[in-house]
């Protein structure tokens, strides 16, 4: 058993669940509102987070790493229990070889296991702050899993993917020894003191 990817993949179920928490909370009069991630309100995001999550756990369990589409997986009420619930897959997909052969998205693209479950790992760290962010909650993940999508993000983001007009807008500038998610949320193209009324 890869015990690395392991120690990743509960990571990610612990953030998957710290973000269950903040679907929760959620208001029906915030669905509409802005987040840090411009291209999405808050439904747009919630639908999106849900239906990547569900797609990446049932992907990491499928013996083919084939991952279903993601667009197609409807958010059943607040969509705290489908993030739970695929945290929980991630885990399992895991230990079961998940990390160790391709996953298959709908669309085609495939990726190394092990590097689909970094991707998936920084890319909910970041979400869950966009959401806490946009509805006026805590979001506080562990230092060391930060650190590591630190290290992933710095190496995946290449002038390719971020900038004007890319999946990934420009870095933030931010000193040096900012806190982990600070570092994070900038490198990834936030702005850490972004507000729904700014």
């Amino acid at each position: 058993m890869n015990t690395e990817a392991t120690a990743t993949a509960e990571q990610t179920r612990s953030v998957l669940n710290s973000l269950a928490a903040v679907l929760d909370g959620i208001r029906d009069d915030q669905t509409d509102d802005p987040t840090p991630c411009t291209d999405y309100t808050v439904a747009d995001l919630r639908s999106h987070v849900v239906g990547w999550a569900t797609a990446f756990g049932e992907g990491f369990g499928d013996p083919e790493g084939q991952a279903p589409d993601a667009s197609s997986i409807a958010v059943e009420g607040s969509g705290a229990e489908q993030v739970r619930a695929a945290g929980d897959a991630i885990v399992a997909g895991i230990e079961g070889g998940g990390a160790e052969r391709e996953l298959k998205l709908a669309d085609g693209m495939a990726m190394p296991g092990g590097m689909a479950l970094a991707m998936t790992l920084w890319e909910y760290q970041v979400h869950g702050w966009d959401l806490a962010k946009a509805t006026g909650q805590d979001w506080v993940p562990a230092d060391q899993p930060l650190e590591s999508s630190i290290t992933f993000a710095d190496q995946m983001l290449t002038p390719d993917f971020q900038g004007e007009g890319k999946p990934f807008g420009p870095r933030v500038d931010v000193a040096d020894d900012a806190p982990a998610l600070d570092r994070l949320v900038a490198m990834s193209g936030r702005d850490p003191e972004w507000s729904p009324g700014a």
